[in-house]
């Protein structure tokens, strides 16, 4: 009887476990690969500033570009855009003998741009995002040749009929009128002005490459590039469209997985104190000791252990801290997918090196305790490319 009770007591005195558990998360996490790209911008146009209408003023224009993405928000490009500027104005001396005037000048314009992805800056990198919206600003040369219509209209003005003669603007002037001065900035053969750009992009993703876009930009330059003096700036206004192709992977992926977090409660009841049977004390159990394993994962082309690995690395350390007769081993990886098997074995040694140091410099680990190896790209632990940027510990 009185073990009846002594049991039933027992039972009385446990708690239960309440736990609710999710199932696991797992994440796509896209790594930015800086890149070189090609763009052609075959379909443009260029509206030149003037003092005529607009329809006159305006000319075909192309652009063709390479450049180097370093950060997923920010490149480099050089640019060689061309075809033909115009000029036009209005060099009548009164309203009875109002004469517009146009020419055309072919050129060729390279600058260096810097470009900078404003929807990857403020709403974080994704290769997927259908539109992206980027500004650019460069400098550069606008090298200008073929001038002769500009000779043609300055050689015009030389002389102008007024009142049924032929005057020349001298003889204009002593009779009462004031026209216009002519091309005096006239320049001939080739010219090399210094020109600044700035614009905005849009983007429209067709595939992990390719894009299609539409550009636009504002071009100043010298007094000196339509020939006609006007004490300011000269500017052309551009808008052209293409394709942009990426010359190699843009980004990488990598999966990670959310563990939930396992809520515990402990409901406690209160009953009478049971009487205890003393018995004879048992020898306390030893606990197996279980081997430690802990895959401590990389970037690409990285030796650094990022804030998400190191808990491993911690967790490592608290093993043979509480085991002070284990001993660890560190093994480095790199993924065959990139780089060669000279750069693999770099990376996978120093991958090792980096979790060796940091157990023993940083947590007092006895370098004794520890072993390291590399295997680069010779092995590969895991089906998946990525994750064989790696250090793998094992602790027992």
């Amino acid at each position: 009887m009185n073990i009846k009770k002594l049991l039933m007591s027992s039972l009385l005195m446990l708690g239960f476990v309440s736990a609710s558990a999710q199932e696991p998360e797992v994440k796509t996490v896209y790594d930015f690969n800086p890149h070189w790209y090609v763009q052609i911008q075959p379909l443009g146009g260029q509206y030149t500033l003037g003092e005529v209408a607009t329809d006159k003023l305006l000319s075909y224009n192309a652009q063709l570009a390479i450049g180097y993405q370093f950060h997923h928000a920010l490149g480099l490009r050089l640019a060689v855009n061309a075809w033909q500027s115009k000029g036009g104005s209005d060099f009548s001396w009164d309203d009875a003998n109002e004469r517009l005037y146009t020419w055309k000048w072919k050129y060729v314009s390279p600058t260096l741009d810097l470009t900078v992805n404003l929807s990857d800056l403020f709403c974080g990198f994704n290769p997927k995002r259908v539109f992206n919206f980027s500004v650019l600003g460069g400098i550069g040369a606008n090298i200008g040749f073929d001038n002769d219509e500009a000779g043609e209209v300055k050689a015009q003005l030389e002389t102008t009929k007024a009142k049924g003669g032929v005057y020349t603007l001298a003889e204009l002037r002593s009779l009462g009128y004031s026209p216009n001065p002519p091309l005096s900035l006239y320049w001939d053969g080739t010219k090399v002005n210094f020109v600044g750009r700035f614009g905005a992009a849009f983007d429209f993703r067709l595939s992990d490459r390719v894009s299609a876009g539409l550009e636009g930009t504002a071009n100043f330059l010298s007094d000196h590039y339509n020939s006609k003096p006007a004490g300011n700036a000269d500017w052309y206004f551009n808008v052209n469209a293409g394709v942009k192709i990426a010359l190699g992977k843009t980004y990488t992926t990598r999966t990670i997985t959310d563990q939930p977090r396992v809520v515990e409660r402990v409901v406690e009841k209160v009953v009478e104190k049971p009487v205890y049977i003393e018995k004879p004390a048992e020898p306390a159990a030893v606990a197996a000791k279980e081997p430690l394993r802990r895959d401590i994962f990389f970037t690409i082309n990285s030796t650094v252990i990022t804030p998400a690995e190191k808990q491993k690395v911690e967790e490592v350390v608290a093993y043979m801290k509480k085991y002070p007769e284990a001993k660890v081993s560190v093994t480095g990886y790199a993924d065959k997918g990139t780089g060669n098997a000279s750069i693999n074995a770099r990376l996978g040694k120093n991958r090792a090196k980096t979790v060796v140091d940091t157990l023993v410099q940083q947590y007092g680990i006895d370098a004794s305790r520890i072993t390291s190896d590399s295997k680069g790209d010779t092995v590969q632990p895991f089906a998946e490319n990525d994750k064989n940027r790696v250090s793998i510990c094992i602790a027992e």
